[in-house]
């Protein structure tokens, strides 16, 4: 338990006076980098210090000049402070909008363009969500989403949604798929203890949508991409 107090007090130190400095010079300047520069340390630094350590392969091959959608598998909740903590550049990503509303944190989100998502299963919400995404990548932010939509309970991989292959089509914006490993021993669903250990985040080569057909040829190139880099057991 002592590496998750690490982890939650360097959060904290770090956080609060984050959050008192750069979310007003955010809403003074419109200026959102420092705030998310400030996140990235942030998290980096609390999983260093909590003994976790990432093993990156591939960031080579993420354009430089274009927004991307960076599409990962998701087994723990280590996954999302280290694809924020690596992507190169700024990223947003889909997030519950329970969380949006947060006092504080939800402000720093929106000011971040995170995009809120309603688990409804309206039509109309889906379209909204996929709209705000297109326009945060027109102003050359990536988006970062984990195509399960939850956690996988054993580390295997789950169907994917479909909204992710929607805005990549509709934005045309190439996807980055992304294979994650390892974080579901250090941080276990269920669980608030941190195991000190390493783990794995594979960046894979841009896959074009417009190269396909359909968007379930395009779905099924990057479930190829991103298994592809798992081991085998968490293929299926």
């Amino acid at each position: 338990m002592i590496w998750s107090l690490i982890f939650i007090a360097n959060m904290v130190v770090l956080g609060i006076p984050s959050a008192l400095l750069f979310i007003p010079w955010c809403w003074i300047t419109g200026d959102v980098l420092p705030l998310y520069r400030a996140t990235r340390f942030m998290l980096s630094s609390s999983c260093r210090l909590a003994g976790v350590r990432f093993n990156v392969e591939g960031l080579e091959r993420i354009p430089r000049d274009r927004a991307c959608i960076f599409m990962s598998n998701h087994v723990s909740n280590l996954d999302p402070p280290a694809l924020i903590s690596l992507i190169p550049g700024r990223t947003s990503a889909f997030m519950k909008r329970s969380l949006m509303e947060l006092p504080i944190l939800g402000t720093g989100f929106r000011q971040g363009e995170f995009i809120a998502v309603d688990r409804t299963g309206n039509p109309a919400d889906a379209q909204r969500s996929v709209a705000e995404a297109q326009r945060v990548l027109a102003k050359g932010v990536h988006i970062t989403t984990f195509v399960e939509g939850t956690r996988s309970p054993d580390g295997r991989m789950l169907p994917f949604k479909k909204g992710p292959f929607f805005l990549a089509t509709a934005a045309g914006a190439p996807c980055i798929p992304v294979s994650i490993y390892g974080t579901e021993t250090i941080l276990r669903k269920g669980s608030q203890r941190i195991h000190p250990g390493q783990a794995h985040v594979i960046f894979h080569d841009p896959i074009e949508p417009a190269a396909f057909a359909t968007r379930d040829e395009l779905m099924r190139a990057v479930r190829s991409a991103i298994a592809s880099g798992l081991p085998e057991w968490m293929r299926a």
